[in-house]
């Protein structure tokens, strides 16, 4: 749908701990209009905004031909916190461009013609690899993983578990609790 020559993007808001009002759902079509010149018009973000004392929090998801682009924001005031979500997918976008052209040879479906076209200054920008570690696996649970990331004072953990010998990632979540990453197969 256009008007006035904006591409509009569709998207579904939703709303925890928080009643989505009408200026907040304004704002956020608003922002998300931005979108939708990158963006085929099939694609549907996914918002969902939350409020936890006095963090305003916005998570912005866009599904694309199996992958997920999507950026979070928290700040006191809820349309500030809009505003970076929406920059910061922009900046993925822009940032990646070429690495999304690359993998996707059928992009087109899902992005837009002049954002897969235009070049971009971003685009010369690669990911580095600077450094690298090699360590054995120990068998471990993910209890003492956990432990052992601490005792690093690292954010994140790679061990193999000993209850199920996969691969596994546990890391540090904002609210000092833990989480853990199982392959899927």
């Amino acid at each position: 749908m256009y008007e006035r020559g904006v591409k509009y993007m569709k998207c579904n808001i939703s709303g925890r701990n928080l009643e989505i009002t009408e200026s907040i759902k304004t704002a956020v079509e608003e922002k998300i209009t931005k979108l939708g010149r990158y963006f085929a018009p099939d694609v549907v973000a996914q918002v969902t905004m939350s409020m936890e004392k006095s963090r305003q929090k916005v998570e912005i998801t866009i599904p694309v031909k199996g992958d997920v682009i999507r950026a979070e924001s928290e700040n006191s005031d809820m349309y500030v916190s809009i505003d970076l979500a929406v920059r910061a997918i922009e900046v993925q976008l822009k940032k990646y461009r070429r690495k999304i052209i690359d993998r996707y040879q059928t992009a087109g479906a899902s992005f837009a013609e002049e954002f897969m076209d235009a070049e971009s200054a971003e685009d010369e920008s690669e990911i580095r690899i600077v450094k690298r570690k090699h360590f054995a696996f120990k068998p471990m649970d993910p209890e003492e993983a956990c432990m052992q990331m601490d005792l690093l004072g690292h954010d994140f953990f790679v061990f193999t578990n000993a209850e199920t010998d996969q691969v596994n990632v546990v890391y540090k979540r904002k609210n000092d609790t833990y989480g853990i990453i199982e392959p899927e197969y």
